[in-house]
């Protein structure tokens, strides 16, 4: 019975494996087409063709991936045109493919992505690099490779690295090249470098020599001499080819192209040998690939097959990858149970008398399960890691820096979106912390056009007969800083001569010009001149041009040639000492306070000594003349009372240093007021002038107005605007009363030279603005670096100077030595030394208060006088009182040391009389 149960049991599963087997076996194709499109006879095509061929080789050979499957490819050539491109699609789509590996042009995959999108069929594309293919306007589109995105940021890297700040580039005019410049601006906008000059060659198939060479020769005539180029393998050697002839080629250029050099240099072996002497010097990207067993054994394949006539490059290994991506995606979807099969689309059934034959083109119903699977994907292939993040870009790009030198290439370094240039690989720096600091980014030496290894400058002057425009300010006062030389266009002055000095320290000329700005009758307005070099109006601007925050964020200055500021300049009137010349060293409140401290210090000796010292006791009257005398007869040490309390001398000392100070400070200022000049001005300074409502003057078109207005909050109708040194000292001498203005604030460079010329003004207090006058340049011009660097070798051999002593010397009255009054003594530099003295005498009537208290508690405790001890606190303070003011007894030591001294204060006398009898 039990042998049947279980002869049964074993039938019935079997049944249902048959069943279940067979189920698999019936939705499981023998067969998957897959597609590809690419251009055959195309650098990047040849490779690809080979690569993508033996991975479908090696996929159909592997049993361990789509078991019972073989996929079928089939291959088109779209010659890198969008219109072939999408036909090539089309055909694919009429025999059920699943995916398509591809397409290579970025041209081809816009209008294959459409398409693409439409039948729900996903393509995998191994060198369409243009950033623009995203995810959101195209969901079927995959890159298995990395984005000119990264690539565009490696190369404004190598700009920002070397320090260039412009340069030109040259693309091929489709969407591949508009799209990868443009990606180029922005990064390099990021480090704040630019695309000066843009250059679209049209694609090799329909450009000519001539039509490269008229390109390249006014590429020749700009300023920037680095070049970006970002086109394809054909197009590129043609304009190396053109660029050697028009020998842009040698010293001072610099040539950066992207990736498709690399691969030309990789796969077209050997390149011929006039090819590569075009390119010498030239810096290339390779897209990185690490290094791996996998790797090394498919390029012994790949020898082997193609018996070294054609390299393998980057793209070669992305191609061979895609075919697996796309494997391991159908491999997946077969086992989720999904069914290749395809439907109609009901949009493309058009009338019988239609021989388009639409109809033949289905929907791939799995397409969305299989795209997904695609962007899962996760396994290292030749190129390494396969795995897409969520925008669909593989992980870690990176990317080779070569140098083409000889007949090769050799690398320089390396770039990463991890850490950015480095010279070792990026596998060895994944494993530290990201460290993009200017001094961890390095390159190794590289070898320019011309075979140089001095870094080029990246400019020079345009070779186009074009002169440099400066706009230089039309002054009509203060010509010895800028002015024209009358009937000519010329102009002379301190400031032209420091800049013409300055340019012949440049290792180029500088061919310009000077251009007047202002109408001849009142000075421009400076910022408006500086405004100029934002809209093009001037190339620079030289003259005595004020370094100040709102012109630095328009424009570039050079290092300042001559320092500068605000300053305040006001009429005065010379002193005289006068009977009560002996009041005004110090002010009032120190009077009163030091007049105050010398009867404070009399009364806390009186309380200290009164006890003690015979000569400080008496009738009222006598101790009040006392205090008095002895206080104020400590100013000349004149005092004739001797203290014997070690408190009483502790507070002399320190008030006998105090008087030293005070009386020292005394005769210095009354001193220098009874022997120097004093000159007298009741603006003592820019808080004056802000604190007050009187006018005040400035000079048109001087930032000072601003700076007034704005940043001092002063009303704009105090301030007049005077043109001439003449009108300033016709409105100080009017003053406000007048109508003239109680100061005037202006420039220290115009301030004294106004003053080397009127005598009767003076500058009154600090300097509130420090600044400088510098030339200046558009944003990023690498020419302002270069005249910095020439005015600080002019300040160190001294031409800076000796330019300054022929334009500015200053003359006799303003060499005056006659000094504006100085502000009297004030309470605050003194109160330091009052505090400390106060300070003692409390501590020391302190000391001197517990020394009664305590014997008062004395006397308590030995039972004299209880009754007033135990009464009414007024009994007890009259206790004190009295305690205080009667006569202590001294002890004998003291008795003894008093005899001792009156016995030598005698001596002294009987000496004295004998010395003069």
């Amino acid at each position: 019975m039990s042998f049947f149960l279980l002869l049964s049991l074993l039938s019935l599963c079997c049944g249902s494996f048959s069943l279940e087997f067979g189920k698999n076996s019936s939705s499981r194709p023998s067969v998957v087409n897959i597609g590809a499109i690419f251009s055959f006879d195309s650098t990047i095509g040849k490779v690809a063709k080979i690569a993508i061929e033996e991975a479908v080789k090696d996929v159909n050979a592997d049993p361990g991936i789509l078991p019972g499957t073989k996929l079928w490819l089939q291959m088109q050539n779209s010659n890198c045109s969008g219109f072939l491109g999408m036909v090539e699609v089309l055909q694919l789509m009429e025999n059920k493919t699943v995916a398509i590996i591809g397409p290579q042009s970025s041209v081809v995959a816009h209008i294959s992505s459409q398409v693409a999108t439409e039948f729900q069929v996903p393509l995998v594309s191994f060198s369409a690099t243009d950033p623009t293919l995203s995810a959101l306007q195209f969901p079927f589109f995959v890159r298995a490779a990395q984005s000119d995105l990264f690539q565009m940021a490696a190369v404004a890297e190598i700009v920002d690295y070397y320090g260039w700040k412009e340069v030109i580039a040259i693309y091929v005019d489709d969407d591949y090249g508009w799209n990868g410049i443009a990606t180029l601006g922005d990064k390099l906008a990021e480090k704040r470098c630019k695309i000066t000059y843009k250059v679209g060659i049209s694609p090799e198939s329909v450009v000519t020599r001539a039509q490269v060479l008229d390109q390249l020769v006014k590429v020749a005539l700009m300023e920037s001499r680095v070049m970006v180029l970002h086109v394809n393998p054909k197009l590129g050697a043609l304009v190396f080819s053109v660029a050697k002839f028009l020998q842009m080629m040698g010293n001072g250029y610099v040539w950066i192209t992207t990736d498709w050099l690399s691969s030309l240099l990789d796969s077209v072996v050997p390149l011929p040998l006039e090819t590569v002497e075009s390119m010498q010097g030239v810096l290339s990207l390779r897209q990185h690939t690490a290094d791996s067993d996998q790797k090394k054994a498919f390029l012994s394949r790949w020898n082997k097959f193609t018996g070294g006539s054609l390299g393998l490059n980057a793209y070669g290994l992305y191609a061979y990858d895609s075919v697996w991506v796309v494997a391991h995606a159908i491999h997946k979807f077969l086992n989720q149970g999904g069914i290749i099969a395809h439907s109609d689309d009901s949009r493309l059934h058009l009338n019988e008398s239609g021989n388009l034959h639409l109809e033949a083109m289905t929907i791939f119903d799995g397409g969305k399960r299989l795209l997904d699977n695609i962007l899962e994907s996760d396994f290292v292939g030749l190129s390494g890691a396969i795995k897409f993040d969520s925008d669909r870009s593989l992980p870690h790009p990176a990317y080779d820096i070569i140098n083409v030198i000889g007949t090769g290439s050799r690398r320089v370094g390396y770039w990463s979106n991890y850490s950015g240039l480095s010279v070792d690989s990026p596998e060895t720096l994944y494993s530290k912390p990201p460290n993009r600091s200017s001094a961890n980014q390095k390159l190794y030496e590289v070898i320019w056009p011309g075979n140089t290894i001095g870094k080029p400058r990246g400019w020079v002057f345009p070779n186009n007969g074009k002169l440099l425009n400066i706009g230089v300010p039309l002054r009509v006062s203060y010509k010895e800083f800028v002015s024209q030389i009358k009937r000519t266009e010329n102009f002379q002055g301190f400031c032209i001569d420091v800049f013409t000095a300055a340019v012949s320290l440049l290792p180029y000329a500088v061919p310009h010009r000077f251009i007047a700005f202002g109408d001849g009758h009142h000075n421009p307005n400076y910022t408006d001149l500086v405004y100029g070099i934002t809209t093009g109006k001037f190339d620079a601007v030289v003259g005595d041009i004020a370094i100040v925050t709102s012109r630095t964020r328009l424009v570039d200055f050079t290092l300042p040639y001559t320092a500068s500021g605000l300053v305040v300049v006001a009429p005065f009137q010379k002193l005289n000492t006068g009977a009560w010349a002996f009041l005004h060293p110090f002010s009032p409140a120190m009077w009163m306070v030091t007049a105050s401290f010398f009867l404070f210090i009399g009364i806390v000796i009186w309380i200290l000594e009164h006890r003690t010292n015979d000569e400080f006791r008496g009738p009222p009257k006598k101790q009040c003349i006392t205090i008095l005398w002895f206080s104020f007869s400590t100013l000349f040490f004149a005092h004739k009372e001797n203290t014997i309390s070690t408190l009483g001398r502790l507070v002399l000392i320190i008030w006998f240093f105090v008087v030293l100070i005070i009386n020292s400070s005394y005769t210095a200022s009354l001193t220098s007021i009874l022997t120097v000049q004093q000159l007298y001005s009741p603006i003592t300074g820019i808080e004056t002038l802000t604190k007050g409502g009187e006018p005040i003057g400035f000079q048109v078109g001087s930032f000072a107005e601003r700076y007034l207005s704005e940043e001092l909050n002063i009303s704009k109708s105090r301030l007049f605007a005077l043109g001439s040194p003449e009108e300033y000292a016709k409105a100080l001498e009017l003053g406000p009363d007048k109508g003239g203005v109680a100061a005037i604030v202006d420039e220290r460079p115009y301030v004294e030279s106004f003053l080397s010329r009127q005598c009767t003004f003076r500058v009154v207090g600090q300097e509130f603005t420090k600044s400088g006058w510098g030339f200046a340049f558009p944003r990023d011009s690498p020419l302002a670096v270069d005249l910095s660097t020439a005015i600080l070798q002019l300040s160190e051999n001294g031409d800076l100077q000796r330019i300054h002593d022929k334009w500015l010397m200053k003359s006799a009255c303003s060499m005056d030595s006659a000094e504006l009054e100085s502000d009297r003594l004030q309470l605050k530099s003194f109160w330091g030394l009052f505090l400390i003295c106060g300070i003692v005498c409390f501590i020391s009537l302190a000391i001197y208060c517990f020394q009664i208290i305590r014997q008062l508690y004395r006397s308590d405790e030995k039972g004299s006088d209880l009754s007033i001890s135990s009464g009414s606190h007024s009994n007890r303070l009259r206790r004190i009182i009295s305690l205080m003011d009667e006569k202590k007894e001294p002890s004998k030591r003291e008795s003894k040391r008093r005899k001792v001294e009156k016995l030598s204060e005698n001596d002294r006398h009987d000496d004295q009389l004998e010395i003069n009898p």
